[in-house]
Parts: C-alpha cells; structure tokens; sequence
C-alpha cells in the first residue's frame, strides 16, 4: 500500500530537493515564483517533482542519469541544461554526462544527440565559469575484429550468460536477427558504445532503459530491463526508473513500460522454477 501524507508533509519534501536544485535560493521562494508565473502548472511542477526527487528508491545521482537521458533523448533546451548543471550537484561528472549522449545517438538517433550537446556544452562550461570548453579525444579507432570481440563481452553481460560468447557467434546472431541492422547494433552499440569505461554497465543500463522507456519500444525494453538486472540494478530500481519517467515522458508511456517490466519479472520467476 502506496504511503499517505499531507500537502504540507510532500511540500516540505520538494522543498528539500529543490535546495539541491537552487542551493542557496529559499525553497518557498521558488514555489511561490513557480504559482505567480504558471499557476497550477507551476505548484504541481513544484510539489509533484519535487516529491519524486526526495524517494528513496534511487539516489539523486541516479535520478539526475534518468532526466539528462531522456531530456537528451528528446533533444530539450532549457530543462537540459538545468538538469546538467543539476547533475553535475548530484554527483555525476562532466565525462559521465558526455557518455550519456553516445547511448543517445545509438538508441535515439544522432540529430537528437548533436543537439542536446550543444546545450550539455553550454551547461559544463557555465558550471566551470569558462567560455569554451577544451577540446576532447576521439573514440577509440578499433577494427572490426576488436568490435566483435568487445560487443561480444557486452552481449554475454546483458544476457547473464556465465561462458564466454564466441565473437563470431554472437555477430551471426545478431545478423539472423535483424540483418544489417544487427550487425550495426553488434558492433557499434554494444561493441564501442557499451564496452567503453566511462560509465558503468549498471549505469548504461539505467540511460538505455530510460530512452526506451521514453520511445516505447517495448520488445527492446524487455531485453534490456532483463539485462539491467544481470547488470546490478534491482526490480525496486528499474520500477522507480520508471515510475520517476512519469513525469518526463508522461504516464501513457510509463504505464505501458510497466507492464512490460511486470512481464519481465514474470517470466523470470517462471524461469527460476522450472
């Protein structure tokens, strides 16, 4: 059964996160600007997320790895480069929040995450007081051969597999798959995406979770929820994931990726007593 509180017992736990929002700036103040500038929109802004900031189910760092992902993933302006300084509070680092838009461009598309860049950029270099940030190292240059090895580690980690998959196996698997499509998933997705060292796998887990989560892709997401899992996240965890994009993605999509994730662990506790 969901806890009962007052107005006043979820106001005050907005008001604790939104001191890490605005250190500084009297919560109160906020509140009120956000009802005198848009009224039931602003006090519902205000007390509703507010509240999901403050449970407990995930730490403020996971939840700003959520919001960055699926605010980048639907290319924002403005809330993007809020919740990247936001981020930046809550723990996650400068690189960690570039790793992001990698997952973007591969689960969401490029044009989405060249846009949301140029606002990450613009919120790093706000944060570090400067104009322009120094330049970055390219990806790794690797072969295809390092590609299929590397994909496949990914693959045997996503699937929960204990053995070692054979590079070539996993390649043709793919391929059967999804033809072109697979082997592109195969080798930059998993090979060069996920295997770099910049954010963890269970961390992975939570960005590609939530881009799916926003784009519906329910198979997808069954496949990943299931491998967030052999990754380190709990069932609690990727429930909150979902429950917190409620408010970022809107509840039809939320509610559909519940259902999924609940199908999820069906067939898993079905799998354990067999």
């Amino acid at each position: 059964m969901a806890e009962s509180k007052s107005h006043a017992e979820r106001h005050a736990d907005a008001g604790e996160t939104f001191k890490c929002f605005a250190p500084g700036v009297d919560p109160e103040r906020i509140a009120a600007n956000f009802a005198r500038r848009q009224g039931a929109l602003g006090s519902m802004a205000y007390d509703v997320v507010g509240a999901m900031w403050s449970r407990p189910q995930l730490n403020r760092r996971d939840r700003s790895l959520l919001v960055i992902s699926v605010l980048a993933a639907q290319a924002r302006d403005e809330e993007l480069f809020l919740h990247t300084r936001n981020g930046l509070r809550n723990g996650l680092t400068p690189v960690e929040i570039e790793e992001i838009l990698l997952h973007v461009a591969a689960y969401a598309g490029f044009p989405a995450a060249m846009a949301s860049s140029r606002r990450v950029d613009a919120a790093l270099a706000a944060h570090a007081d400067i104009e322009t940030l120094p330049d970055r190292q390219a990806a790794q240059a690797k072969s295809d051969a390092e590609r299929d090895r590397d994909g496949a580690d990914v693959l045997r980690s996503l699937t929960g597999r204990a053995e070692a998959i054979d590079p070539a196996e996993g390649l043709a698997m793919m391929t059967t798959l999804a033809g072109e499509v697979g082997v592109g998933a195969y080798r930059w997705a998993l090979g060069e995406v996920w295997s770099r060292p910049q954010l963890s796998r269970r961390d992975r887990s939570i960005v590609v979770i939530t881009i799916l989560v926003w784009l519906g892709a329910a198979e997808e997401l069954a496949a990943h929820v299931a491998g967030g899992i052999n990754h380190g996240l709990t069932r609690t965890e990727i429930e909150e994931v979902v429950n917190h994009l409620s408010l970022y993605a809107g509840f039809p999509r939320a509610v559909g990726a519940m259902r999924t994730v609940r199908d999820v662990w069906a067939r898993l506790d079905a799998e354990r007593t067999r």
